[in-house]
């Protein structure tokens, strides 16, 4: 049983942020990426009680601008899903859960060292140039069972 419902247009539009936020740290960069995305609309906690599905996800705007860069400077939209990045979003779909993105709601580029707190939650730990986080113990227990 999947993770979270999807259809075939989730998969390609999961597969094209997969791309556009991380293609160059490659397959496994990708896939935490895919962690996070999937981790979102499973959490019914936090900023993520109102997103259910990938579309969700994907286009969730908070404080005014898209939750992702991707979105926000449109290089999601720049390239079509190819079927590597769809093979690897299917699979974040259905089960692949790793850390540092195995419980993961958060993830950024500092472009220096990561901070162990981001927005007061805890650093789960790092892949090339992305620092990933988790939710504070308590305070979003969907996303550790999910």
């Amino acid at each position: 049983m999947p993770r979270v419902k999807y259809r075939d247009s989730d998969v390609a539009l999961m597969a094209r942020m997969m791309r556009a936020e991380a293609e160059g740290e490659g397959k496994q960069g990708m896939l935490y990426v895919g962690n996070v995305i999937v981790n979102r609309a499973v959490a019914d906690c936090l900023d993520f009680k109102d997103v259910r599905n990938i579309n969700d996800v994907i286009f969730q705007v908070q404080g005014g601008n898209y939750s992702f860069e991707a979105v926000q400077k449109g290089n999601v939209f720049y390239n079509r899903a190819r079927s590597v990045e769809k093979r690897l979003a299917k699979k974040n779909l259905d089960y692949w859960r790793q850390h540092p993105g195995k419980y993961a709601l958060w993830y950024f580029n500092p472009y220096a060292p990561c901070p162990p707190t981001w927005y007061g939650q805890p650093f789960a730990g790092q892949f090339k140039n992305h620092c990933y986080y988790e939710p504070q113990a308590n305070t979003c227990d969907s996303v550790y069972m999910g």
